[in-house]
């Protein structure tokens, strides 16, 4: 199955313990300002979505937004979700853990990107 988000084991594990403390949960990933591009995670609806979101998919089960302006920039590009040691955002839930999410990236394959220009991101709002 083609999808736009995946993760790696590390990110899996820091969203299962995470899941532990807080619940359900859901990801935004920052454009910039306080916390750089970093992909910030949240309880679920804790991060008011708005039109200018959109819906890139599910990282371990938990929904992924970026700003749709944002997205034009990465859509072409297959985002991986890792967690690596240091601090992450100052409101993302990991922040206390020592870990932080991280997005890597690749770019898609001629097949896989006929296949997602034909099924796009879900707007939000």
């Amino acid at each position: 199955m083609i999808t736009r988000i995946s993760t790696t084991e590390a990110a899996n594990n820091l969203i299962d313990e995470l899941k532990k403390t807080h619940g359900e949960l859901m990801f935004h990933q920052s454009g910039g300002c306080c916390d750089g591009s970093a992909p910030m995670c949240y309880p679920a609806g804790e991060f008011y979505l708005g039109n200018a979101d959109v819906e890139v998919g599910n990282a371990h089960g938990v929904p992924f937004y970026m700003s749709a302006s944002q997205f034009t920039y990465w859509e072409h590009t297959h985002l991986i979700l890792d967690a690596i040691t240091g601090t992450g955002g100052q409101f993302s839930l990991e922040r206390p853990t020592g870990l932080r999410f991280l997005i890597r990236s690749r770019l898609y394959t001629d097949e896989e990107w006929e296949y997602l220009k034909k099924n796009p991101v879900k707007k939000c709002g």
